[in-house]
């Protein structure tokens, strides 16, 4: 079980480094920290479990996060619809993403991040994406709203890159061009 001890801070080396691809078939090692992963953030959404174990609450967790170089990130968040998205993707890619941008009007927070950093975050508003699933099958979907902020949020940890890195340091609340302001529930 993945716990907060276990997941690196900032000023960590690996979060600063590209993660590898992996390849296929998984080994046994991969399956379970994708499992374990997952399951972090399912338990760390569970007020019972979070508190039992001193959990943060959180809705996607790279791999860099928890000090491996794996190719992987794990979601585990409701869609537009409300519908509940839940999933590692492994080797992901963003195929294509639209012109307009998007931004959480209350900004992003990070596991790995243990203090409170204000500003925008540019990301797009619409994306496709690919990646595979543990069992080796390629998913392709599309996504809107919080489900394309937080997988470009992850992405971004898999080459490296911290989510305060895009904000406007100059100024941090700065109006993002064609951007359709994110409002959290």
């Amino acid at each position: 079980m993945i716990l907060m001890d276990d997941i690196v801070r900032e000023g960590h080396p690996t979060l600063r480094l590209k993660a590898e691809e992996i390849k296929f078939p998984l080994t046994a090692e991969v399956k379970q920290l994708a499992e374990d992963m997952l399951q972090y953030l399912i338990n760390s959404q569970d007020p019972e479990i979070a508190e039992k174990y001193q959990l943060r609450s959180g809705i996607g967790l790279a791999a860099n996060q928890v000090n491996s170089l794996h190719r992987m990130f794990a979601l585990h968040l409701p869609d537009e619809n409300g519908e509940q998205l839940s999933f590692v993707a492994i080797n992901p890619k963003i195929v294509s993403h639209s012109v307009e941008s998007t931004f959480l009007t209350g900004g992003e927070g990070c596991l790995s991040v243990d203090r409170n950093v204000p500003g925008y975050v540019p990301r797009y508003a619409r994306i496709t994406v690919k990646f595979k699933t543990v069992d080796g099958e390629e998913k392709k979907m599309r996504l809107k709203g919080l489900p394309a902020i937080a997988f470009q949020h992850e992405l971004d940890h898999l080459n490296g890159v911290m989510f305060y890195d895009r904000i406007n340091e100059s100024n941090p609340y700065a109006d993002i061009p064609n951007a359709i302001p994110y409002e959290r529930d």
